[in-house]
């Protein structure tokens, strides 16, 4: 199975300080549950606001906080945008199957997917295809030239289904709770 996280370039840069740290167990508590609920709502709060809300002083608030890092508990601070806004309208789910399942084959794939801006999202799924992609883009118009001359030219790819997203009913971070 292969697992592409998209826009990784700020974590590649502690990988290897975080693997070194991340290989140890680090067992959470209701407190860094509690300051990771606050940052998935605001990760712009500051650590004086998260310490009053979880009725710690700012030290172990900020110890906390470093410590997940570390540990890779918290991978990213990242900030959400409408995609309408940002003329990024339209949203595809696109089904990938590869050709050849191989290692060699599949990193070709992903190593081509990491380079195409409009795919935001991708995961290796089972079943009758090897990947689902998120792609955003403009219009149709963008879409299918994306989709002829980037996507279905990447190395090894088989069958590509599209879904087009009409609306968006829930859409969550991961709750620790």
């Amino acid at each position: 199975m292969y697992f592409c996280r998209i826009n990784d370039n700020i974590m590649k840069a502690k990988q290897t300080q975080t693997e070194k740290i991340s290989d140890t167990n680090y067992k959470m508590d209701e407190k860094d549950l509690a300051i990771l609920t606050i940052l998935q709502q605001n990760a712009k709060a500051t650590v004086t606001e998260i310490a009053q809300k979880v009725h710690l002083s700012s030290s172990p608030t900020f110890d906390r906080i470093k410590r997940m890092e570390q540990h890779g508990i918290i991978k990213q601070y990242v900030t959400l945008v409408n995609n309408s806004k940002v003329n990024r309208g339209l949203m595809v789910i696109c089904y990938v199957s590869l050709k050849e399942h191989n290692k060699n084959a599949g990193t070709k794939f992903i190593k081509s997917i990491l380079e195409m801006p409009e795919v935001i999202e991708c995961y290796s799924i089972s079943g009758e295809f090897d990947f689902m992609l998120k792609v955003v883009g403009e219009n149709m118009e963008r879409y299918y030239d994306f989709h002829v001359n980037k996507l279905s030219q990447a190395d090894n790819v088989g069958h590509i289904q599209s879904v087009f997203v009409m609306g968006t009913i829930k859409e969550k971070l991961v709750s620790v709770y």
